[in-house]
């Protein structure tokens, strides 16, 4: 590994979290903290054609441990009790509330959405519960407390409003906040990779226009603004924006090593800096990277690393 990508190892559990089950779900909160969900092993079923973490499914409900470790480097613990829905994504929320998300959504008899997001506050309370569209594949929370999400084909060409625009922004009662509304250059065809700057929300998404682009949205939060450009990188999974400076990575998929890509805005456009084939301390797999102000953690295996734009 080079100095060029140096990268810090920022979390590896201990014998203490591995007690308290297997690592799953993970985010890093709009502070900067890392918050990872762990959910007793007895309590799990191994699907073995999945490669990594993903492969690991819960008994609904189930209970865990959620462990946040924070930007001074304190550790909490908090017990989650009886999570009733089948879970994809988790968040933190500004005031440390666990938002849990499932991937897809459903409709009752009646034809009503039913909720695939629970918020809990950091007492384990329940606070609210809603729906946030159908086959996510990116989410992500800003400091103000708003929801970011980029959406898979099969909700994008569902029949879920908000999914069917390929992104979208929700408040944390589950309220829209913003849709993209036409200005996109292209139509999405699935999520890839999420960061916030600020108070700017980047998404990377891929189109399926015949270009076969993948596009950088910033998305100014507290104005709705957009900007798109085309990322230098195709599909990447990780992202980190700070300036016009951007990290990138791209999976081997399956492996235990990355690409990773410097990049700059120069002219209006992103160009790629740098690029490296970077070994890893564990598999990569989907769901591999966040971008908080300029940082981007990468899980490989169990183990949480951070790289700087």
């Amino acid at each position: 590994m080079s100095a060029t990508f140096k990268m810090q190892t920022e979390f590896e559990p201990v014998a203490d979290d591995l007690a308290a089950g297997r690592p799953l779900w993970w985010t890093v909160g709009p502070s900067g903290e890392l918050a990872v969900l762990f959910v007793d092993r007895r309590h799990l079923e191994h699907v073995p054609y999945i490669k990594g973490w993903v492969g690991w499914i819960p008994e609904v409900p189930f209970a865990g441990v959620l462990v946040i470790r924070h930007a001074d480097g304190s550790v909490q613990r908090r017990t989650i009790e009886a999570v009733s829905m089948r879970t994809s994504h988790i968040a933190l929320l500004p005031d440390t509330s666990l938002l849990v998300v499932g991937g897809r959504a459903r409709r009752d008899e009646t034809g009503v959405w039913t909720p695939n997001a629970l918020v809990l506050s950091p007492e384990g309370e329940r606070q609210s519960a809603f729906c946030v569209g159908d086959a996510i594949d990116v989410l992500v929370t800003d400091r103000g407390g708003a929801i970011w999400t980029a959406y898979g084909d099969e909700g994008i060409y569902g029949d879920h409003p908000q999914s069917a625009a390929g992104l979208a922004g929700w408040s944390e009662q589950g309220q829209v906040l913003w849709t993209p509304s036409g200005r996109l250059p292209e139509w999405p065809l699935a999520g890839c990779a999420a960061a916030t700057e600020d108070d700017g929300v980047w998404l990377a998404w891929y189109s399926s226009a015949r270009s076969e682009g993948t596009f950088l949205t910033r998305i100014e939060s507290t104005t709705g603004e957009v900007t798109s450009w085309r990322s230098p990188v195709p599909s990447p999974d990780g992202l980190a924006i700070r300036g016009n400076r951007a990290i990138l990575t791209r999976r081997n998929h399956n492996e235990p090593s990355t690409e990773v890509f410097r990049a700059e805005l120069v002219d209006d456009s992103w160009t790629v800096t740098d690029s490296q084939r970077v070994a890893m301390p564990g598999r990569v797999v989907v769901r591999c990277g966040q971008g908080r102000d300029g940082l981007l953690w990468l899980r490989a295996g169990d183990v949480w690393l951070r790289i700087e734009a």
